[in-house]
């Protein structure tokens, strides 16, 4: 298959060449894993693109670190600005979805032999990334969690899975074949992935854990901790995150999908076995947790709301997700209300 000058492997055809230049976009916490581990390979070739030019000076001089569940350190090519990086293979956008759009207008007209892998939180990034380029898009999500303790250190907290798998709206590109290549690639950096032909099923199942646990901990202002699979008390937390998760589970069936795994499980395996360091409880303070306490827009419309879309479009009810997200909507809406009055 041939676009734009460039041949692409439609599924079941060989890659012309391995993936030997990748680009992170974003050096959030999971960037940042992203990089330190891709980046640690002997054989690979780590660019970053980041907001701000003292982060990419800092990157530059002293390279990233990893500590926690692992210990490495890796040195890479950053920069704000996409030209001084060169074409690339692979461009992995570890942005929050409510940066997605802003990313990838910063390297709209680069990296034209690249294809584009997604790990974004919810539903509906890759049509964003679509409308701004014509890369081959591989769908991504990762349950894997890190702290940023710096420009240049990131903590290894959860060593759990990155699944990627073809887009549902363009099986053909890149091939699956070449995201089996992206997979082998970062389970070789020491990282796990895991490659689906079908996305959907472990799509769903992460959309759900994450839309409970991070609309929840939102609105109550808590880490993702034990408490959150406690259900033995009426005021236990945990009956209202079993309770929201069930309402999902029913979501998705209604719209033909059998979840690769049941979210209340993952629930309650991630806070019992999140633990980083020998024993520690795991408070894992979630993505929009950490937006609300510094009163920065979440991702709950991608999250949360993607959810309460898809009730409506197969007539199923979905109380406590319709709840939740207008709760969390409201936070937001009371910022900018309030603001009003604080001066």
């Amino acid at each position: 298959m041939h676009l734009n000058g460039h041949r692409y492997a439609a599924r079941g055809e060989s890659q012309l060449s391995e993936i030997k230049r990748v680009c992170v976009v974003g050096a959030g916490a999971i960037g940042s894993l992203l990089v330190g581990h891709l980046g640690a390979l002997p054989d690979v070739e780590m660019t970053v693109l980041v907001r701000r030019d003292s982060h990419a000076a800092d990157l530059n001089s002293n390279g990233l670190r990893v500590t926690g569940k692992a210990d490495l350190s890796a040195s890479v090519i950053a920069s704000t600005d996409p030209a001084d990086l060169g074409d690339v293979d692979l461009v992995i956008l570890a942005t929050k979805t409510t940066a997605v759009e802003a990313s990838v207008n910063k390297f709209q007209g680069h990296f034209p032999g690249a294809t584009v892998m997604m790990i974004q939180n919810g539903l509906g990034c890759e049509r964003v990334v679509r409308s701004l380029g014509d890369w081959p898009i591989i769908s991504g999500l990762t349950f894997m969690s890190g702290v940023r303790k710096s420009d240049c250190h990131v903590d290894y907290e959860l060593d759990t899975p990155t699944w990627i798998g073809p887009w549902d709206e363009d099986l053909e590109r890149p091939g699956y074949e070449f995201i089996k290549q992206v997979e082998a690639l970062i389970n070789r950096s020491g990282l796990i992935c895991e490659a689906y032909e079908d996305l959907r099923p472990v799509q769903w199942s992460k959309l759900i854990f994450n839309s409970a646990v991070n609309a929840i901990g939102a609105v109550t202002n808590t880490p993702h901790g034990p408490f959150y699979a406690d259900t033995e008390n009426l005021s236990d937390l945990g009956n209202l995150v079993e309770a929201m998760m069930s309402e999902g589970v029913a979501i998705a069936a209604a719209k033909g999908i059998t979840l690769s795994s049941d979210p209340w499980a993952m629930n309650c395996k991630a806070v019992t076995q999140g633990g980083s360091h020998g024993g520690d409880v795991y408070a894992h303070v979630t993505s929009m947790l950490d937006d609300v306490r510094g009163r920065q827009h979440t991702e709950v419309d991608w999250i949360t709301g993607s959810i309460v879309r898809a009730a409506r479009e197969v007539g199923v009810p979905a109380p406590i997700h319709e709840t939740l997200y207008r709760l969390v909507k409201g936070i937001e809406t009371g910022w900018e209300f309030n603001a009003r009055f604080e001066h």
